[in-house]
């Protein structure tokens, strides 16, 4: 057992939670990603705070896993801890029209619970496969409501272990963003300000939002949901279907033909593939329309094919 092995298991009893080599195409909707050097499930903040002592001390980068939605990790893998938090980052409480929920907590579930305590302006939550905290740091949205609009306060803990309580001024949202992106920051906590609603036109809502979602996405294949950013006064599906890219192939990393904006892997799509596709839509649209489309799907690990 190496000392980090050692070390890894002092702080995680459970040895079931950590796995060494684990391929990340099994944790993310892309069906795409090489190993992580250790995967671990942290099911507390004490075992966070050890952890990132741990990853300090010996220099090991520090990733943050959610629902894997959003993500398109390299071929190679990345190096270091890939933490997947759960047990209290997966708690829920309801006090009035407040609640309060766990960075790990899924949000299209947050979206039918509190729709069942008749608790709205979250139900745009239901088309988004991610966790509340990962959605939190790129203000996650659909059907033209974000978590800006609900979040008043969120809990994070930085590399280096110190806690801190932020007020929504201090996260600072804008469109799919926040300050908290490129930080280290991990989001534990989320506070929300909900208002009471109607449970049965909530879900009338929900059920619309996840029509609309069939309909106009490619769900019959893996893919990370939208690839770009839309740009200022437009959409970057547009411009990418004006451009004739729908069906463009790189490998099986295809443009959607049923939404230009989405990447789908037809079975076996690289990590490769996919970022060659990207770059080849960007500078196809930059040329035509002079628009530079920035990236909303992250990237973790070796990439020398798509500069974000």
């Amino acid at each position: 057992m190496s000392p980090i092995d050692a070390r890894l298991r002092s702080i995680i009893r459970d040895p079931g939670r950590i796995r060494r080599d684990e391929p990340l195409k099994r944790h993310t909707t892309f069906r795409i990603g090489g190993p992580a050097d250790y995967l671990v499930q942290v099911a507390n903040r004490q075992e966070l705070s050890g952890l990132l002592r741990l990853a300090g001390e010996e220099g090991l980068p520090v990733y943050i896993l959610g629902n894997g939605s959003n993500l398109l990790v390299s071929d190679e893998g990345v190096r270091g801890l890939v933490l997947s938090l759960t047990g209290e980052f997966g708690r829920l409480a309801v006090e009035g029209s407040t609640v309060r929920v766990g960075g790990g907590y899924n949000l299209p579930k947050l979206a039918y619970e509190v729709q069942k305590r008749g608790l709205g302006g979250i139900e745009f939550a239901c088309a988004i496969p991610g966790t509340v905290g990962a959605g939190l740091v790129i203000n996650a949205g659909a059907h033209g409501g974000d978590l800006s609009q609900v979040v008043t306060e969120a809990t994070v803990v930085w590399g280096d272990g110190r806690e801190q309580r932020l007020t929504r001024d201090e996260i600072g949202f804008g469109y799919r963003s926040t300050r908290l992106q490129g930080t280290s920051a991990i989001v534990v906590e989320v506070v929300m300000a909900l208002h009471p609603a109607d449970p049965a036109e909530l879900q009338g809502a929900m059920r619309q939002h996840l029509e609309r979602r069939r309909a106009t996405q490619p769900l019959g294949h893996p893919n990370a949901g939208s690839i770009f950013k839309n740009p200022p006064g437009d959409y970057a599906g547009r411009l990418i279907e004006l451009a004739g890219l729908k069906g463009a192939r790189v490998g099986d990393a295809q443009v959607s033909e049923k939404h230009a904006n989405f990447i789908v892997n037809l079975g076996q799509a690289t990590a490769k593939d996919v970022l060659m596709l990207m770059d080849r839509v960007r500078s196809t649209v930059e040329q035509r329309f002079g628009v530079r489309l920035e990236a909303e799907v992250k990237i973790w690990g070796h990439n020398p094919y798509f500069q974000p």
